[in-house]
């Protein structure tokens, strides 16, 4: 990790950007993240991953992967599209895709950055659309701060303090190109 500065465009404008995570510390975390998980839920075979869209996807996926290399288990993955159940926009229509009936089972909601609450909520609202989980627990690559609603991980890469000016940029091979997260400002 070179964490060299750079400026790119971001939602219009030049922001400063500073790479704080590299491939390798990505891994790790995610690593950690999947062995806390086989540590906390004696019932695996109740689990349920279900990835927010779009890199909770990607990251439930490697989530997922990690469990079978690990315990030979194969956890059954969804993707959760939240937008229909957030407060702050016009319903679309719901594209999630569960193939699993979540009801009675463990969930594990996974996302890449915790910031207000506020897609968690939705997400528990599109899980809840679905069924009755028995439980539903949190993992998130990146921790940020800054909530608005009562919702904390149980599972978290890393905890990175922010500026409300600042944005967390988590980068996926599968989407991006590249694993790396950035941190950006416009100072």
């Amino acid at each position: 990790m070179d964490g060299g500065i750079f400026y790119s465009k971001i939602k219009g404008a030049y922001m400063k950007q500073k790479e704080i995570i590299d491939e390798i510390t990505m891994k790790r975390a995610i690593t950690r993240i999947t062995y806390e998980i086989i540590e906390r839920n004696k019932e695996m075979d109740k689990l349920v991953l279900v990835g927010i869209r779009t890199r909770g996807v990607y990251l439930a996926q490697r989530i997922q992967e990690r469990l079978k290399q690990l315990e030979g288990l194969d956890i059954p993955l969804g993707e959760l599209d939240t937008k229909p159940f957030r407060d702050d926009k016009q319903a679309e229509n719901d594209t999630s895709e569960i193939d699993v009936d979540v009801t009675g089972k463990d969930i594990i909601l996974v996302d890449d950055v915790l910031y207000t609450g506020r897609t968690i909520r939705a997400a528990i609202d599109g899980l809840v659309h679905l069924g009755r989980p028995a439980r539903v627990q949190l993992a998130v690559l990146v921790d940020r701060g800054h909530r608005e609603l009562p919702i904390r991980a149980d599972y978290v890469g890393k905890n990175i303090p922010t500026a409300h000016d600042e944005e967390i940029i988590v980068q996926m091979t599968e989407h991006d190109g590249q694993d790396s997260i950035l941190i950006a400002s416009d100072n």
